[in-house]
């Protein structure tokens, strides 16, 4: 067993044939189209930074199947000091891409999956452990770069899912002894085009009688009936006529990619299915899948995202000749304490895990901890693009383009107009970097990623404990019951 190679993942892709749609128009070649291939691009770096002997104890782990070294996307955390090593690996992903790790939702639901399927087998006397297992040792073999698909369209929220259009929600349309059949998409689904297969895991939690919408599997991302019609937004258009992506504010990994993905009458083999109708364990596996990702979304990825942000801002203020100011000194700080909270609040979900459950050796975070470092993020990222704004002033929205560099009518007074402590050009290209994060897409991004900020303030009540604090608070104050 080996670790792919970036090229080979490249390489990889040019043999799927993926049905994905972009601004009406067909995607014939990931790789040379100018939006995908900023995909390809960050995926293909996240298996450079597997094979960098500096970020192995980040990026690798040993496989508990096969005792070889494999990439950490694809490892099941069996310890506290794996999930540390989980939540590293998103902030260092994050700092080095400056977008979305692709692979990094699939890593997390087969970590919920491999939880609750060994509960499952326990008490239904089913074998979707074993099944995950096989799965899993063969995406290590190959090292298969792996997504993964949450959150269902849904439709009319008032409306329970029997109540509505069913293919609002993925579910099985046929059950046949070799699989099963499925119908329904997918959104917002992180780059999956660009990935070798998806793990597929309800939205949320179900009753009796909506059988049919639990279900759990995995899919080649090429496999017949999946189309992806992919995200379009003013970036992607400033991405598809830029004559040179250099002048973008993260050339070569872009924004984060996105797409809807639909499911078309879509078979899926036995030995790919993780659940199949067992209602009672869709809330747990999705609420396993939340707290993990919360942890890695909110604590550790958006922290590397704002350390962007900050060294950023901190560069445009030495740029202009202001970051001896004592308000700009404030709002730098400012953003570091809401940034380094949050990432406490990780480093504490990972430290304080539990395996869960028991006996089966795999380790969840701390689901308060993790809760509180999402929601912490969702707040503060507004904050820190709101300080970055103020210290890059009203230029992150007004500034020219770079191809007035090259305007001998305009050059001129760019240059000379726009420059300050540094040339023109400098100082446009760091004033760049902060229109992609505080005049791009980021805010809405990081508020939803993960789940809402209301989904994370019902776990967290779920979560709280109040009764060990009412007791607290009786022992204070003498009151016995």
């Amino acid at each position: 067993m080996s670790l792919m190679t970036a090229e080979e993942f490249k390489k990889s892709l040019q043999k799927m044939k993926v049905n994905a749609y972009w601004d009406g128009k067909k995607v014939e070649t990931l790789s040379a189209h100018p939006v995908t291939r900023s995909v390809v691009e960050a995926t293909a770096k996240l298996y450079e930074l597997a094979a960098d002997p500096q970020q192995e104890g980040v990026m690798t782990a040993t496989s508990h199947l096969t005792g070889e070294k494999i990439n950490r996307n694809l490892h099941v955390n069996r310890s506290t000091g794996d999930l540390e090593r989980r939540a590293d690996m998103a902030l260092l992903t994050s700092q080095t891409l400056g977008t979305c790790n692709y692979r990094c939702v699939g890593c997390d639901a087969l970590n919920a999956l491999a939880s609750v399927t060994v509960e499952m087998d326990r008490v239904k006397g089913t074998e979707y452990s074993r099944r995950l297992n096989a799965f899993l040792q063969r995406t290590q073999e190959k090292d298969l770069a792996v997504s993964g698909a949450v959150t269902d369209a849904k439709g009319d929220r008032a409306k329970r899912i029997l109540e509505g259009d069913p293919d609002m929600y993925v579910h099985i349309v046929e059950r046949r002894s070799d699989g099963i059949v499925v119908r329904g998409a997918k959104m917002h689904q992180s780059g999956a085009f660009c990935a070798h297969e998806t793990l597929v895991i309800p939205g949320g939690a179900l009753r009796k009688g909506e059988e049919d919408y639990a279900v759990a599997f995995a899919v080649p991302n090429s496999a017949k009936g999946i189309t992806y019609v992919l995200q379009y937004n003013a970036l992607s258009a400033e991405r598809e006529k830029a004559e040179d992506i250099f002048y973008l504010g993260n050339p070569r990994f872009g924004q984060r990619e996105t797409c809807l993905m639909v499911f078309d009458d879509v078979f899926i083999p036995a030995e790919n299915v993780f659940m199949r109708g067992e209602v009672d364990f869709a809330g747990a596996l999705i609420q396993r899948f939340a707290k993990t990702h919360r942890m890695n979304c909110g604590g550790a990825c958006k922290v590397g995202f704002a350390d962007i942000i900050i060294g950023a801002a901190q560069l445009a203020a030495e740029y202009a000749g202001t970051e001896k100011a004592p308000h700009v000194r404030e709002a730098i700080t400012h953003m570091v304490r809401i940034s380094e909270a949050s990432h406490a609040c990780a480093i504490a979900a990972a430290v304080k895990g539990k395996e869960e459950p028991p006996g089966s050796g795999v380790f969840m975070p701390d689901d308060l901890f993790g809760n509180v470092a999402k929601i912490s993020t969702a707040h503060g990222f507004w904050q820190i693009m709101a300080l970055a704004g103020d210290i890059a002033g009203g230029l992150v929205v007004t500034m020219p383009s770079f191809q007035e560099l090259k305007n001998p009518a305009t050059k001129g007074y760019v240059e000379k107009y726009l420059k300050a402590a540094v040339p023109a050009e400098k100082r446009m290209r760091i004033t760049k970097v902060l229109q992609n994060w505080t005049a791009g897409l980021h805010g809405p991004g990081t508020w939803h990623g993960a789940g809402s900020t209301q989904a994370q303030m019902i776990s967290l009540h779920r979560v709280a404990n109040l009764e060990a604090k009412k007791r607290i608070a009786k022992r204070i104050a003498g009151i016995e019951d």
